[in-house]
């Protein structure tokens, strides 16, 4: 296997917290991300990308991660590589409509690195191809996208009535009775059927919820070199939207460079005493 291209120079380590796991990645993955990356499970870890000043979701039916990273291959390579990581990807619906084109697999977001990152899954003993996730509890999904062809749909009653006429036989409804819900009850439910450790790719209110009923494990952020501002009413989404979640606490793991793009590792510190709150489900 040939070196990777990521146009340009390949992630300069600045910091790393010593005794983190590892996954024995393919050499040439590990060249190229100036060391190894691995997860104890069973994890949910984020990944979301944001600009300088906070905006990590622009207004309109528009693939913001794209536009906010500057089309950054880096920060392609990085999804990549913990998509190959994870058991499955969980995406809102919001998200999914912004990229229902996509289909959420490491190869897809960066090609040149996809025989690596099938290595990685090979040698992590996990199934080909992540399993997607998709939260809404409308049910307003497009189900003609290839992406939803094998997708888990997580809904409410009513979102199930409007998806099961047009689901596609590979598909699967994951339902819950209540439009309030703790989303732990997802998460438990998705690791009791195998899928220990999970990747979430938000959007910010997704995140929010999570992050609110202290189910993030670690949190990958790509600070991108890029200002967008905020104005009254501009419908801007920040890394946490929606909720207030109290102050969470991060401990820094990793600091990665590349050019002036920034990749942060942080794990998500909860504290002994405190309770998980009931949040609603996303739309």
């Amino acid at each position: 296997m040939s070196d990777i291209d990521l146009s340009g120079p390949t992630f300069e380590l600045l910091f790393e917290r010593s005794g983190l796991p590892v996954s024995n990645l393919p050499a040439p993955l590990a060249a190229a991300y100036g060391g190894e990356l691995g997860f104890e499970g069973p994890r949910l870890f984020a990944n979301l990308v944001t600009s300088l000043d906070g905006v990590v979701a622009l207004p309109g039916n528009v693939e913001s991660g794209q536009i906010i990273s500057q089309n950054s291959e880096a920060d392609r390579f990085v999804m990549g590589l913990l998509r190959a990581c994870a058991d499955a990807v969980i995406v809102g619906a919001g998200t999914f409509r912004r990229a229902a084109d996509q289909l959420w697999h490491p190869g897809a977001i960066h090609p040149p690195a996809a025989a690596f990152y099938a290595e990685t899954r090979r040698r992590l003993g996990l199934a080909p191809l992540p399993q997607l996730v998709v939260v809404s509890a409308s049910g307003s999904l497009d189900l003609s996208k290839p992406a939803l062809r094998n997708a888990v749909i997580v809904t409410t009653i009513s979102g199930a009535s409007k998806l099961r006429p047009q689901l596609p036989e590979t598909a699967r409804l994951l339902m819950l009775e209540l439009q309030d819900l703790r989303l732990s009850e997802v998460i438990a439910r998705l690791q009791r059927e195998g899928y220990p450790r999970l990747l979430t790719e938000g959007g910010p209110l997704l995140l929010a919820r999570l992050l609110a009923e202290q189910l993030v494990d670690e949190l990958f952020v790509t600070s991108s070199p890029t200002l967008f501002g905020r104005y009254a009413g501009d419908q801007r989404k920040s890394l946490v939207e929606g909720l207030d979640v109290g102050g969470a606490q991060l401990d820094l793991l990793s600091v990665r460079r590349h050019a002036s793009h920034l990749f942060l590792r942080y794990g998500v510190i909860r504290p002994p005493t405190s309770r998980r709150s009931l949040v609603p489900l996303g739309s």
